[in-house]
């Protein structure tokens, strides 16, 4: 993760206008990028849970709270809402089997098996 100061002046704009703009996808996501690449985990996965509700169909935008979920050590709430992007249509498998920020799931048994299903080992 990056040091929250090399991103204030980026903070500081997605937030000014996601109070502008509160349901403008793109700016949600924005923030919720920096929030959690500045180590802001909790208002990351706040508004990565506003976008599952904005666009309730949007694979990335599930994959993005499970990352979330796993970087807050909510292994079975990620592993869920994984299941939950790929019916939308996720299907990097192995990205989501390597992502770092699913770190914690990768010796989960519930999050193996899954990999297993999906042919990725």
């Amino acid at each position: 993760m990056m040091k929250r100061d090399s991103f204030d002046f980026e903070l500081s704009f997605f937030k000014d206008l996601h109070k502008r703009m509160p349901k403008d996808v793109r700016v949600v996501s924005m923030l919720a990028h920096l929030y959690t690449q500045t180590g802001q985990l909790d208002a990351g996965l706040r508004l990565d849970r506003k976008l599952a509700r904005l666009t309730p169909e949007d694979p990335t935008v599930h994959y993005n709270l499970a990352c979330s979920l796993s970087l807050k050590g909510r292994k079975a709430d990620a592993l869920k809402t994984l299941r939950t992007a790929i019916t939308f249509g996720y299907d990097d498998y192995v990205w989501m089997c390597n992502d770092p920020d699913l770190t914690d799931l990768h010796d989960y048994g519930a999050f193996l098996k899954l990999c297993d299903e999906l042919g990725i080992g």
